[in-house]
Order: C-alpha cells, then sequence, then structure tokens
C-alpha cells in the first residue's frame, strides 16, 4: 500500500457494487480495444494509398459530367489529366532555351505515366518569355485509375525530366520549369495530404498534451487520454482502409484530416468527462473500482449520446450527391465509434487499475468533498447566472445576433483549384505564368458528348456562346456563326462554298470516330478552366447545347466538373442541414425525456452557427484574405458545429437533470453549471485546439473548416453553454422539461 492510496479498504478488493456490474467484461473487451488499436496503429500512414482524390470521387453519380465521362471513356485507350510543363524567363527565352525545349520534349516523352502520344511541340508565347508542352498523366489506363501517389510520382519525375534536359546546356541552367493545368494542381492537391499522418497528428498531438498538463496539473495523466486516443485512431484506420480499399467507402484527403483530429479531439472530450466524475467519487469512494463504476454509470449516458449525436448527423451525410460527401460520413461515423468504443472500456480500466497517485500531486482523498466542486469559479458563475438569468440569456442572444450580420462577407463558390492552396505550391507558379502567356482554356476544354448526325448543328451552337474560344487565337464575327449554322443545312453535311467561315474562325472540332452514333466534340473556353468566368460559359453552354434538336447534348470536361459539384454542394446543403436538426432534436428528446429543452437547444446551436459563418465572413475577408470559400463550407462547418457544438448541452442538460431531481429546476441548474463548468470548458479547448491543427495543412477549405470549428466550440462552450442555455433554463424553471413528470415536481 503506497502513501497515496487510502488505507480504508484495498482497492484491489471488489467491493458489493463492483460484484453487480460486469467489470470483468469491460476489461475483456478493453484488452481486445488495446490489440486492435494497436495493431491498427500501422495502417494510419497506409490510408493515402486508398485516398481518391479526383473529381470522379467528389462527383455524383447522375452528374451530366459524370455522365459525359463515362461515355468520352468509350472513345478513349487512355484517359489522362490535362497537363503542361512550363519554361519561363523573365527577361526572355534565349536561343540555348529554346533549342534546351528540344531536349526537355524528348526527355518529357520518355516519362512512364506521360501520356506520350498526346505530348505537343513547344509553343512559345507572343512576348517571347514563356514556353509550354502539353504533357498529360495518364489518369486510368484499361479501365484501371492510377492511385494519387503514383500521380505524384509521375509528376515528380516529368519535372526532374525537363529540368534536367535544359540544365544539361549551361546558357538554359537556370530557366524555370514548372507544372501546370489540371493535372498539376491535383497532383499539388493530393501532394498537400502526404505529410497528414505525420505533421498533422505531430501537431495535433502536441496541442492535446499542453491543454491537458494545464487541466489536470499532472505529469502524468495525460497520458491516458492521448494514449487512448490514437488507440481509437489506430482501430479506425484499420477498418477504414480495409472498407475503402474494397470500395465500400471513398476515403479523400479531406476526409482523413478530418478524422484524425475528430477522433483526437473527441477522445479528449470522452475522456475529460469520464475522468472528471471518477475524480469526484474518488472523493467518497474508497474504492478505486467503485469510484469508478460510478463514474463510468453516470457518465456513460451523456458521453454515449455525445456520441450517438455526432455519428447518426454525421451519417446524415450519406444522403449527399456527392461521393466525397457520401465517404465522409461513414469514416467519420467510424472514427467516432471506434473512440467511443475505446474510451469506455481501455480507458476506465486503464485509469482505476492505475491508482490514485495518476493524479498526483492533487491526489483526491475520501473527504466527501465532491460538493467543493459548486464552489470556485464556476461556482459564482452560476450565482451570477442565477441573480440575473434574464439579462443574461438577452444580451448573449444579441451578442450573437451582431455576430449574424458578417454573414454576408461570407462568398461561397467562388474559390478557383489555383486559390485553393494556403502556400504556393509549383503548379500554382506555373499556373500563373500559363494564364500570363497563353490563351487560358487551352489544354482544358469543354467536351461534348452528341449525337454524330447532329454534329454540325452542336458545332455552330457551340460557336456561338460567349466565352468559348473555338482556337487559339481565332475570331469569329457574327456573320461566320451564320454561316457555321449553314454547314448543317446542306445535303450530307456539306456546305457549299458561299457558308464556309472566313480564314482563321474554327470551330470546336471533332476528336473521334463516332461510335453507336455517338461522338465527342471539344470546345476550348477563352478562360481558365476553374475560372468563375469559365464556369458561367460551361452553364451557357450547357444552355445552348440542350436545345438543339435531335443532339442529346451533354457538356462535360474539367469546368463541367466543379459545375455540377457546387450544385451539388448547394443540393446536399438544402437537403441535408434539416435532417440533421431532425434527427438531433430526436436524439435530444430521448435523453431528456423533454420537447421544449430539446428545441430550446437546437434553436441555441443554430443561432451559434449563424453567427459563425458571420465571423468566418469577416475573417476570411479581412484577416486572411482568403479569396473566398468552398461551396462545401456551409455544409461541413454546420455537420460538425450542431454535432460537436450540441455534446456541451448535452453535458451540461444531463447533470442539469440529474441534479434537478434532486434539488429542483432552477437549483439543478445552477449546480449543473458549477460542477461541470471547467470539465466542459476543457473539452471545448481542447476540440477547438485539435481542429484548428488543421490549418497546419496547405489547403484553404481545410484551414476555414479548422477556424469554423475551432471558433463555433468556443462560442459554444464560452457564450452558448456557459451564459445562454442555463440563464434560459433558469429563467423558464421547471417547464423547461415539459411534457415530462419532472415539468410538474419541484421549482
Amino acid at each position: 500500500m503506497t502513501k497515496t492510496d487510502e488505507p480504508t479498504q484495498p482497492d484491489t478488493g471488489r467491493s458489493p457494487l463492483a460484484r453487480g456490474f460486469p467489470f470483468f467484461a469491460i476489461i475483456a473487451v478493453a484488452l481486445l480495444a488495446l490489440l486492435a488499436g494497436g495493431f491498427g496503429g500501422s495502417y494510419q500512414g497506409k490510408l493515402t494509398e486508398v485516398q481518391k482524390n479526383d473529381n470522379a470521387s467528389y462527383l455524383p453519380a447522375t452528374a451530366e459530367s459524370t455522365k459525359v465521362g463515362e461515355e468520352s471513356a468509350r472513345f478513349l485507350d487512355v484517359e489522362a489529366l490535362p497537363g503542361f510543363v512550363v519554361f519561363h524567363r523573365e527577361t526572355g527565352l534565349t536561343d540555348p532555351d529554346r533549342a534546351s525545349l528540344t531536349q526537355a520534349l524528348d526527355a518529357i516523352k520518355g516519362v512512364d505515366g506521360v501520356q506520350t502520344a498526346a505530348v505537343t511541340a513547344p509553343q512559345v508565347s507572343v512576348d517571347g518569355t514563356t514556353a509550354s508542352i502539353y504533357a498529360p498523366l495518364v489518369a486510368k489506363q484499361a479501365g484501371v485509375g492510377v492511385p494519387g501517389d503514383e500521380l505524384v510520382t509521375v509528376e515528380e519525375d516529368l519535372l526532374a525530366a525537363a529540368r534536367a534536359a535544359v540544365t544539361d546546356d549551361p546558357g538554359s541552367a537556370d530557366l524555370a520549369v514548372h507544372s501546370a493545368g489540371p493535372g498539376g494542381l491535383l497532383v499539388a492537391f493530393i501532394d498537400a495530404f502526404s505529410g497528414i499522418d505525420g505533421v498533422l497528428l505531430v501537431a495535433a498531438g502536441s496541442v492535446v498534451i499542453a491543454i491537458l498538463l494545464v487541466v489536470y496539473r499532472s505529469p502524468v495523466l495525460w497520458f491516458f487520454p492521448l494514449f487512448s486516443a490514437l488507440l481509437a485512431l489506430g482501430l479506425s484506420s484499420m477498418l477504414i482502409y480495409f472498407l475503402a480499399d474494397a470500395d465500400v467507402v471513398t476515403l479523400t484527403g479531406q476526409s482523413q484530416g478530418i478524422l484524425f483530429v475528430l477522433v483526437l479531439g473527441a477522445g479528449t472530450d470522452y475522456a475529460l468527462l469520464l475522468i472528471s466524475r471518477y475524480r469526484e467519487e474518488l472523493h467518497s469512494c474508497p474504492s478505486r473500482a467503485d469510484a469508478m463504476i460510478r463514474a463510468w454509470r453516470r457518465s456513460a449516458p451523456a458521453i454515449v449520446a455525445s456520441a450517438v449525436t455526432v455519428m447518426v448527423g454525421l451519417l446524415c451525410l450519406t444522403f449527399s450527391e456527392l461521393r466525397s460527401n457520401q465517404g465522409l460520413g461513414p469514416v467519420a461515423a467510424i472514427g467516432i465509434a471506434c473512440t467511443l468504443l475505446v474510451m469506455m472500456t481501455f480507458l476506465p480500466v486503464a485509469v482505476a487499475l492505475a491508482g490514485r497517485w495518476v493524479f498526483w500531486p492533487r491526489i483526491p482523498r475520501v473527504d466527501r468533498a465532491a460538493d467543493l466542486a459548486t464552489h470556485g469559479l464556476w461556482g459564482r458563475i452560476a450565482a451570477m447566472v442565477g441573480r440575473r438569468d434574464r439579462p443574461a440569456w438577452v444580451g448573449a442572444t444579441v451578442a450573437l445576433l451582431l455576430c449574424v450580420t458578417g454573414m454576408g462577407a461570407l462568398q461561397t463558390g467562388t474559390l478557383s483549384a489555383s486559390e485553393g492552396f494556403t502556400n504556393r505550391p509549383d503548379a500554382v507558379v506555373g499556373q500563373e505564368l500559363y494564364d500570363a502567356a497563353f490563351a487560358r482554356g487551352t489544354g482544358a476544354p469543354a467536351v461534348i458528348t452528341t449525337n454524330a448526325s447532329a454534329v454540325a448543328e452542336v458545332t455552330a451552337a457551340a460557336a456561338q456562346v460567349p466565352g468559348v474560344a473555338t482556337a487559339p487565337g481565332s475570331v469569329c464575327v457574327q456573320e461566320d456563326y451564320a454561316k457555321l449554322a449553314a454547314l448543317g443545312a446542306g445535303s450530307g453535311g456539306a456546305a457549299p462554298a458561299a457558308a464556309a467561315p472566313a480564314p482563321g474562325c474554327v470551330p470546336p472540332e471533332l476528336q473521334v470516330t463516332p461510335i453507336d452514333g455517338r461522338t465527342v466534340v471539344n470546345a476550348v473556353l477563352a478562360d481558365s478552366y476553374d475560372s468563375p468566368e469559365a464556369l458561367n460559359t460551361v452553364e451557357n453552354l450547357r444552355t445552348a447545347l440542350h436545345a438543339v434538336p435531335g443532339a442529346d447534348a451533354r457538356v462535360g470536361g474539367s469546368s463541367a466538373s466543379t459545375v455540377d459539384v457546387q450544385a451539388a454542394a448547394v443540393r446536399d446543403r438544402n437537403l441535408i442541414i434539416p435532417v440533421v436538426l431532425v434527427v438531433i432534436l430526436l436524439v435530444l428528446a430521448l435523453l431528456l425525456r423533454s420537447l421544449l429543452a430539446p428545441v430550446l437547444l437546437i434553436a441555441t446551436v443554430v443561432l451559434s452557427f449563424a453567427a459563425t459563418l458571420g465571423v468566418c465572413g469577416l475573417v476570411f475577408d479581412h484577416v486572411f484574405d482568403f479569396p473566398g470559400a468552398d461551396q462545401e463550407f456551409p455544409l461541413f462547418a454546420f455537420v460538425f458545429l450542431v454535432a460537436l457544438g450540441i455534446d456541451y448541452n448535452i453535458f451540461l442538460m444531463t447533470r442539469i437533470r440529474e441534479e434537478s431531481l434532486k434539488h429542483g429546476t432552477r437549483e439543478g441548474v445552477l449546480r449543473g453549471l458549477a460542477v461541470t463548468g471547467g470539465v466542459i470548458t476543457s473539452a471545448g479547448v481542447v476540440l477547438a485546439a485539435t481542429f484548428a491543427v488543421l490549418g497546419v495543412l496547405p489547403v484553404v477549405f481545410l484551414a476555414e473548416l479548422g477556424f469554423a470549428v475551432a471558433f463555433g466550440v468556443l462560442l459554444d462552450t464560452i457564450v452558448v453553454r456557459s451564459i445562454l442555455v442555463p440563464a434560459l433554463s433558469h429563467d423558464i424553471g421547471r417547464s423547461i422539461w415539459w411534457p415530462s413528470a419532472l415539468a410538474r415536481a419541484g421549482r
């Protein structure tokens, strides 16, 4: 017996309470979780092997661009990602530079993974400062897609070969060589997640350790929550790896990053709640087993309800049209389920077996001092809320409404692919140089599938759409459009000489031999494929071509894919947000046995979400100087903020209900706030900090999501849960539990 343990009763003995609890079953599951989580840790680094980050991983199966992609694949032995190698010298390309381009062309053709047959001769810009070679990357061959990590390797080999070719000549040794085009930008996006299992985990783990050291004030106790969270991450990584490898779920780089911080953040939250209750019980129980069993029983309803709420909210994403969202739902839900399993089995067993010494230097003793939690800072805050409940909740509501006014500054759907990085990868530099020197739409045309009998009409209709640059440098006037339309009027598609367009006006070109009466036409756009102007052109192009009789024309390609992703994101937002609210409302109603309390809780969280979006709009524009936000940002922010933000209200209201059964509603509100204030605030800080760590990855979407969730969680923790909800509940009184019996009892 150590001095730190209580001598009144050996902790190794089983008390009557322990004998009535299936503790051995918990131990057995804990051992399985330890083994599975430890073994699964090796799969964290392998998740990148089963990631899918191309447009096909995001697009809904019903999207027009998806159908075009499937149809156009029939005409192609190899599907490729358009890309360029860009050569640039600020003072102008020299003769040795131009000569080395031929060597670079040969070197590029020799790179395995480049579609050699499609590589074009070097083109030089009008001002003579920039040259480009079209070098598409093989994305799918014989129906088999190329993994993202292999595309990164091909891109690296491609640039290395081009740079080696130009540096062989001393006269062109300092010629800048960059990647560009949709292929280069996609590879840069994939590469941005390459360190996700290292950099992100180290950053998130360091933040969690630092906060737990402050919260627990113990040099030892922090290890148990963090180690348990890592076990949960290992277990979930193993399950997700096999499911993604079997194409049961779609895993993207974004999903993996969110999974890591979600498991660490939520796991630490659950651990804080359980260990806080365990410490409280240790003041009353001489037996560690009894103390942990009581803590487990009293905290389990809130923790399980919280986890179920988050999982159900996340699984609502399966209603999404976007495949990436459909995949994120089960991926994140699996992470939460594994976290719940480990935190409710391995963690309590490990902490209870370790002994009271893990709390050193603040070792809890049997002194019946549990009620001391109602004193201190949170006791004073609770007393203030009780004295001035109505001014408190009215003031908090007004403050949140003021934040909501900033929502007008939040611009969604304006973030292009090249603007989606917080740093400047090589592909972004190359794309800027290419756009400044060449026709911006070259290399990523709008892909049109149509009936072969209507090619002439489709070609003429496409040529008349503003924003369609029928060929680089060509200029078509209105009379030429009329002549192009006449091409379809002649017998057999032949046009009289008088109907021929002027020289230099080249219509969108027929690219392939028809198959089963269908063919493909490529239309070059005047603007960069990911620009708002190009997206608008695609929408106008679809309107024009859908109206061509007998053509059954569809428009796909890189720009069209972005249009379809954004449209699906809007549809998902309008559908999933109400579904999530209804589902969470039902969970809360079952948990609290009330209808009024859940409605009020949902209303406060929605208000907090709107306030967060308002602050994000101002901060993104005036502080971070982001060019905009992804169209999916509001939905992602809502799902995580509402599902996670409601956790703290669940933790608070379950304790308030417990205290209300003993002391009446108004006194129960104050006692519940006092005893949970410290632990819930700590949990909120941990979760906010872990999501903020998403900013270490150089992707604007994740940086914005990390800020939104971090700020929103702190807003929920500090304002909504600490002031708005308890003050409103105290003001309403026992009616908050309507229609349960508790609404008719007590005060």
